[in-house]
């Protein structure tokens, strides 16, 4: 054959070949799942509970652990996501179950679903990692009830958990997996333990990133509610006929700088990767950080820290999040004046909040601003919260203040 005829039949060979693969595509890119939060917490150490409740984060030995949770988004399918970020050994869980939320820990009938994992019903999550289940065939709608149940059949050893949920779970002793009523779990708690997130898949979505301290969190907001402000912002994407979700990655004392712990995890600079840029389909993150700082002071003997050392803080995460691409919304720090707990206000912190305040607004290193701080501030005293939106210790908003917070932000920059 001559080397005409050679190249003449490897180019129709070359031809048939992308012809095949450009066919082949549209099926391929179809067969892709795209995964969205609809629901998250951010986790710490196992640690007493700083905020006095009952608490579980010893870990579970031969018992169910049932745990309502509100999604933000819908979706045609769902994933939930396991962490053993501070395991200190590899979490054996022997099974799990999803299904719509009832009355406390009862399920919807006929919507328990089996949870697997590649295929299996139990799985291990090696200490330090997080792990995601398979797509569980359940059709989400926005802002309704899921509850996940855990079944773990041996000693889990200290549990990887966030405290002051705002939200009930239920405990119960043996494998009560597949039970639809709430009668075997007579134990409750207001913490959420080694759950950290629900995912949806459908049409890609964009997932809004909640990330503070316990303002975020929802302290002094009412228990099982859902009148956070991230679920107040969720409820007004929904009415507004948009597809984004909101999740939430608030943990209560924490600092932008250093870690404060036991009880409050670690330093936003430190989880914001996970936390935060780790969520599937995240494209915008609001950050609300810093009182702590302010009010408890830097390192082990609590030197005050400055507007520039926060502000250095702050330029490391917005580095971060837009080198992912992710779009970041910087919210003012709230008004702190009438704090009741000793020491936590001082006439240097105020100084440090209102350089803060005033670099969020002007500096332009945020793609935009919620100017909290403004929207609830009293008239009369700008330093101080609004009394129509104080929950009781002059910190932190109750659910009047956490609505405001979620109306002042503008939809069209997220």
């Amino acid at each position: 054959m001559s080397i005409r005829a050679l190249r003449a039949g490897f180019i129709a060979l070359l031809v048939s070949l992308v012809t095949a693969s450009t066919a082949a595509a549209p099926a391929q890119a179809h067969s892709v799942r795209h995964w969205t939060a609809t629901w998250s917490t951010a986790n710490i150490p196992a640690a007493p509970d700083p905020f006095g409740g009952t608490n579980w984060a010893d870990g579970f030995d031969n018992q169910s652990l049932r745990q309502p949770v509100r999604v933000s988004r819908g979706g045609s399918e769902v994933r939930i996501r396991i962490s053993n970020v501070y395991g200190e050994r590899s979490l054996r869980l022997t099974g799990a179950s999803i299904g719509r939320a009832a009355d406390g820990a009862a399920i919807q009938p006929g919507t328990l679903r089996p949870v697997t994992f590649d295929g299996r019903r139990s799985t291990v999550v090696p200490a330090g990692r997080q792990a995601s289940s398979d797509a569980v065939s359940l059709r989400v709608t926005a802002l309704e009830e899921l509850t996940v149940t855990l079944y773990f059949a041996e000693r889990t050893g200290p549990a990887t958990f966030h405290p002051f949920a705002l939200a009930t779970a239920y405990r119960a002793a043996g494998n009560h997996l597949a039970d639809r009523s709430a009668g075997a779990y007579t134990e409750t708690s207001q913490s959420w333990y080694f759950l950290t997130g629900l995912d949806v898949s459908g049409r890609p979505g964009e997932a809004v990133v909640a990330f503070g301290d316990s303002i975020t969190d929802g302290a002094f907001s009412t228990p099982d509610a859902n009148n956070r402000y991230p679920d107040e912002l969720a409820e007004r994407l929904v009415a507004a006929g948009s597809r984004k979700a909101v999740v939430n990655a608030g943990i209560g004392g924490n600092k932008v700088l250093t870690d404060n712990n036991p009880g409050f995890g670690d330093a936003a600079i430190t989880r914001f990767g996970r936390d935060a840029l780790g969520q599937s389909g995240v494209r915008t993150v609001i950050v609300l950080e810093g009182i702590n700082d302010i009010g408890l002071g830097e390192g082990p003997e609590a030197v005050p820290v400055t507007a520039p050392q926060l502000i250095d803080g702050y330029r490391k995460l917005i580095r971060a999040a837009h080198a992912h691409g992710v779009k970041m919304i910087g919210a003012t720090i709230l008004p702190f004046a009438g704090v009741i707990y000793p020491g936590y206000y001082t006439e240097h912190g105020e100084q440090v909040r209102d350089a803060v305040n005033n670099w969020i607004r002007t500096s332009g290193e945020y793609d935009a601003v919620a100017d909290f701080d403004r929207a609830l501030a009293d008239p009369a005293d700008p330093d101080r919260l609004n009394p129509a939106y104080d929950g009781g210790d002059g910190l932190h908003p109750n659910d009047a203040g956490m609505r405001v917070m979620a109306q002042t932000i503008d939809l069209r920059e997220l």
